[in-house]
């Protein structure tokens, strides 16, 4: 079995180390594909693989289409809309993803973004502290729960809404669980989000959402760019002098956000939530070991397009 790492931003060396050793123990091949500047370089790769690693690569109809001995593509990492699962199912092709490895890298990361912002971006003003701020999250998965165990220690009053985490999980963790998106919004000083982009999500976080909250408000966000509506979300900073926005994922009108609202407005140069030498291990090893999983046993625990 011939396993390709394909990575246009590579692992570490110490992650490459780690998948090594699990595809040597299983008896399997490993092929790495690292930094590559063009799609015929991944297309002339797959052509043989059974397997395939991949961290922000495209894996789309085509390059499904040149992997004619493919069977499991693994995203390390928890988001996945990088692949295109209909092509890939359509195909008799496993996608996984790894959830959870990256999560605590990805609310370290959130709660930095809180104080940064709390902290007029540390430009030597008086700015506010996070204990006993009202934080809403946004979604209560794998960072969502890591988000509030952290900001139990900052003493932060902390509530969560999800549509699909019954309220008794949320309250056991000792966080309020709201009955809505608008209740979250409308109570909280600071919202993490930390939902997927999908049909109903995508574009959902705009003004009347926004402006439900309260004075001195911040939105984070860790988790998608599609999910916001930037035009909006301009028009509510324009409105609300007091609106904070912190992101790790640019948007496509970042110059406008940096001209117009310099000093409560931050975006990352790229995507950093899972940027520690700590996740990129754990979501590399975890990809190897589903891999062989799958491969010899058939276990599919972590398949996002069944």
């Amino acid at each position: 079995m011939k396993v390709l790492v394909a990575t246009e931003k590579p692992f570490a060396k110490v992650a490459i180390d780690g998948i090594k050793n699990v595809i040597d123990q299983a008896g399997y091949e490993l092929v790495l594909l690292e930094k590559y500047t063009d799609k015929a370089q991944l297309l002339e790769a797959v052509a043989d693989a059974n397997a395939i690693i991949i961290r922000s690569d495209i894996v789309d109809a085509e390059v499904l289409a040149a992997a004619k001995e493919l069977k499991i593509v693994v995203r390390a990492g928890a988001g996945y809309d990088n692949v295109d699962l209909q092509a890939a199912t359509a195909a008799g092709v496993c996608v996984m993803n790894t959830p959870g490895q990256n999560a605590n890298a990805v609310a370290e990361l959130a709660l930095g973004m809180m104080v940064y912002g709390v902290r007029n971006l540390y430009n030597g003003t008086s700015g506010t502290e996070l204990m006993g701020k009202k934080l809403g999250i946004h979604a209560y998965g794998n960072v969502g729960r890591n988000v509030a165990r952290i900001a139990k220690g900052f003493g932060m009053d902390i509530y969560a809404f999800d549509a699909y985490c019954p309220k008794e999980v949320i309250e056991k963790d000792g966080v309020t669980a709201v009955d809505s998106v608008e209740e979250l919004y409308s109570t909280c000083n600071v919202v993490s989000l930390h939902i997927p982009a999908t049909a109903e999500t995508k574009n959902s976080i705009n003004y009347d959402l926004l402006n439900k909250m309260p004075k001195g408000a911040m939105l984070v966000n860790t988790a998608r760019k599609e999910v916001i509506n930037e035009a909006e979300v301009i028009k509510l900073m324009e409105d609300r002098t007091d609106f904070r926005y912190m992101t790790d994922i640019m948007p496509a009108t970042h110059a406008e956000f940096a001209e117009k609202f310099a000093g409560r407005y931050f975006s990352t140069p790229k995507k950093m939530g899972a940027q520690t030498a700590e996740a990129n291990i754990n979501a590399g090893i975890a990809a190897a070991n589903q891999i062989v999983g799958f491969l010899r046993d058939g276990i599919n625990k972590f398949q996002v397009n069944k």
